[in-house]
């Protein structure tokens, strides 16, 4: 009997195996078939993602280019100009490490004194400290107006290269200036001229062969510590200028500015952006201290030669001095040696090695 009973067990365990091997075949099936359909329809989905993302990314850098667009057309039409300007390929100017003053130079004397420090001043402002050839020659010199101002177009300096190349750069800074027979002549030379004058009546406009911005370099005190009464939307410094148009040198800078020279000087000197000029002439007026000078005239005379000495100490060097002869001869509001109240100073860089006397031979 018991063996009986384990037979049909036995014969049971057979019967069953089969068929369940059947279903959990058809379970399998089952399985892997929706796992196939899970992955089908996630890929076509992450795909679908995927082509939405690419076209948001191409959307979006086209709406900021666009944007970017849109805002140089702005910022152009706020000029209120319909000239392109020449950008430098270089980068534009970096001012180098601020100074808020400059190195005076010792007294001429034991002792401050008027007179001696006029003597060595006047000496300096009156004796070239080179030459220039193309001064005294018909054909590349450049030397007219009332006031004499003068270029340089020697070979030694850069500035007729640059003319022959139409690649030469000038800035002129003046205030309600009537002559610029220098400036069109260097406009027709083949130079690129910007002229400044906070007197003007348009904000920007060309005429002839230069364009004229109602703008001033700025001849307020740089030292920090100052206190600035006004502030004149209409200046700015040399340095943001240059920035701002975009430019990296001058090869001729002209300044005109009556009685704010001597701080406008300063100012190039302190912001370091001396090394971006090639030539400088320059208006300096004797008659007062000038704007924002103080002192008493022993240390106000002390501080114009010592401003001048930086200039020289920039690589700049004197070739062309001019008295103007329709101006009083005061210096500080007194008759000192003879001296007129005003003069102009023209003065470039040359190679060290190139520096020397007219009538010492150059070395083989």
């Amino acid at each position: 009997m018991r063996k009986g009973r384990s037979r049909r067990t036995n014969m049971s365990r057979g019967r069953l195996t089969p068929r369940l091997l059947l279903r959990l075949g058809i379970l399998l099936t089952a399985v892997c078939l929706c796992i196939y359909v899970y992955l089908e329809t996630g890929w076509k989905a992450s795909l679908a993602s995927s082509d939405l993302g690419t076209q948001f990314v191409q959307n979006w850098g086209q709406l900021k280019i666009n944007l970017a667009s849109a805002e140089v057309e702005e910022r152009e039409e706020s000029w209120e100009i319909s000239y392109i300007h020449i950008q430098d390929s270089e980068p534009t100017l970096h001012k180098k490490a601020p100074r808020w003053h400059i190195d005076l130079q010792p007294w001429a004397g034991p002792k401050p004194s008027l007179e001696d420090e006029a003597k060595r001043f006047l000496s300096y402002i009156t004796t070239p400290q080179v030459s220039c050839t193309s001064l005294s020659s018909k054909r590349t010199a450049w030397k007219g107006s009332s006031k004499s101002w003068a270029v340089c177009l020697d070979p030694k300096y850069s500035l007729i290269q640059k003319t022959k190349s139409k690649s030469c750069r000038v800035y002129s800074f003046g205030l309600g200036v009537s002559d610029w027979s220098l400036e069109r002549f260097l406009g027709r030379s083949g130079c690129q001229v910007h002229c400044f004058d906070p007197s003007l009546k348009q904000l920007h406009q060309q005429e002839a062969e230069m364009w004229l911005h109602r703008l001033s370099v700025d001849w307020r005190d740089p030292n920090p510590a100052a206190v600035v009464q006004n502030q004149h939307a209409n200046s700015k410094k040399l340095a943001t200028i240059l920035n701002d148009f975009g430019h990296r040198k001058v090869d001729v800078l002209k300044v005109d500015m009556e009685s704010a020279e001597w701080k406008i000087l300063e100012n190039l000197v302190l912001e370091g952006v001396l090394d971006s000029v090639g030539q400088l002439l320059l208006e300096i007026h004797l008659h007062w201290a000038g704007f924002e000078v103080g002192g008493d005239d022993p240390s106000v005379v002390r501080y114009w030669f010592s401003l001048l000495k930086e200039l020289e100490d920039a690589g700049f060097h004197l070739f062309h001095t001019h008295t103007n002869p329709s101006k009083p001869y005061l210096f500080l509001h007194k008759n000192i040696l003879n001296a007129s109240s005003a003069y102009i100073l023209s003065w470039g860089k040359w190679k060290p090695s190139e520096v020397q006397s007219s009538d010492e031979p150059k070395s083989e």
